[in-house]
Order: structure tokens, then C-alpha cells, then sequence
């Protein structure tokens, strides 16, 4: 709806409502942003409304509004989590050939997710994974239905690699799949209780063996 001029200057309300829908979107975006870098570092539990909202100097009252409670800010926060964790590391791979060359990708873009702190704790999901695999409930469903989602398409790789001849006709790619990954959250873990990046190096030399191929260009 576009807005119409009074005589006086001001607008019609449907351009209040838009100027609040686009300052509420904006507020959301700002929250979303602090609260995925402190929970990747202390987890969703450290999250609060009114943490947020004096950090951002925001008011309270405007975060509860778009929230409405500790748990829908917590799914929001994973669900907005899930959309970075998607443009950095699996976006980038899907132009290349499904099989070892996407499979190399995806690993490619999660090592260099971890290792340049897109989320200041590493990687998101390996932080509050931890904090809620034995808590169950909606949060824990939205982390396992993402978990699943990446071990399937990691699995889905090594299955086109193996009908393309990529790999032994016999592979088990449940397995390698899981092994692939472990390397991977492995290295994650190890850099940052040691402030060290060598761990990401040994990780891909970790996958280079788990797969019999070097990385593509």
C-alpha cells in the first residue's frame, strides 16, 4: 500500500505501519545478531530478553513484543543460525558437481566457517548442540531436524560418489559420513580450547585419507 500526503505533510497509516514493520524487522535483525554471537560462546541458555535489550539499548518491552518469550527467541536465534550456517558453508558448494567435488566443497566452506569465526564460539551448532542434546523439547527438535539435514546431504554426496565410481561400489556411507563429520566438529573443538589453527590443517588431511582423493580445485 503506498503512503498518501495529507494536506498538513503526514502520511496516511498505511506508511506508519510500514515505517513499523520496517523498524521492528530491523530491531529483530539486531537481536538475532547479538544473541547468535553470545550463544555460540555461553550457549542459548544465556540468552534473555532483557539481556538483549540493555545490551542493545533497546527497550524491553519492544524485544518481549517481537519474542514473547525466552524459548521463541531461543528458535529464533537457532532458526537465523541456520540461515548463516547455509549462505556460508553450503551455498557456496552447490555449483559444484554433486559426489566428492561437492562433498570436497562442503567441507572446504565448514573448515573456513570454523576457522574464521563466523560465530566468535565456532561453529554454532557444535556449541549448543552440546548444551541441549539431553533436553528435550522444541529447541532440541529444531537442533536434531538441522543435524539430520547435514548428515543427509553429507551422506547424499558420498552416495552419488560412489555410483559415479568415486568410491569402492561396497562403501558404507552411513559410516563415512559420520567420520567425515566427526573430523570435522573434531578440529572445531580442539582449535578453540587451544586458540590454535593447526587442527583445521590436520582435518583435512584427516578427510583426504577417509576419502582416497585430494581436494579439487
Amino acid at each position: 500500500m503506498s503512503a498518501v500526503a495529507t494536506t498538513d505533510g503526514a502520511t496516511t497509516n498505511g506508511a506508519t505501519t510500514d515505517g513499523r514493520v520496517l523498524k521492528g524487522n530491523e530491531t529483530r535483525r539486531l537481536v538475532l545478531g547479538r544473541a547468535m554471537r553470545i550463544a555460540s560462546v555461553e550457549g542459548l541458555a544465556a540468552l534473555s530478553l532483557g539481556r538483549l535489550a540493555s545490551e542493545l539499548e533497546l527497550s524491553k518491552s519492544g524485544v518481549f513484543a517481537l519474542f514473547g518469550s525466552k524459548e521463541e527467541l531461543q528458535l529464533a536465534t537457532v532458526r537465523a543460525a541456520s540461515r548463516v550456517y547455509h549462505d556460508q558453508v553450503i551455498a557456496p558448494a552447490l555449483d559444484r558437481p554433486e559426489g566428492l567435488a561437492r562433498l570436497w566443497a562442503l567441507a572446504e566452506s565448514w573448515l573456513a566457517y570454523s576457522r574464521t569465526r563466523v560465530f566468535p564460539g565456532g561453529c554454532f551448532f557444535y556449541a549448543v548442540g552440546a548444551e541441549f542434546d539431553a533436553q528435550p523439547g522444541r529447541v532440541r527438535d529444531a537442533l536434531a531436524e538441522g543435524s539430520r539435514t547435514w548428515h543427509g546431504l553429507i551422506a547424499d554426496q558420498l552416495a552419488a560418489a560412489r555410483a559415479a565410481g568415486e568410491l569402492d561400489a561396497d562403501e558404507d556411507v552411513e559410516q563415512l559420513g559420520f567420520e567425515v563429520v566427526a573430523v570435522m566438529e573434531y578440529a572445531n573443538a580442539l582449535s578453540l580450547l587451544h586458540d590454535d589453527d593447526a587442527p583445521y590443517d590436520r582435518a583435512r588431511t584427516a578427510l583426504r585419507r577417509l576419502l582416497g582423493a585430494a581436494p579439487t580445485d
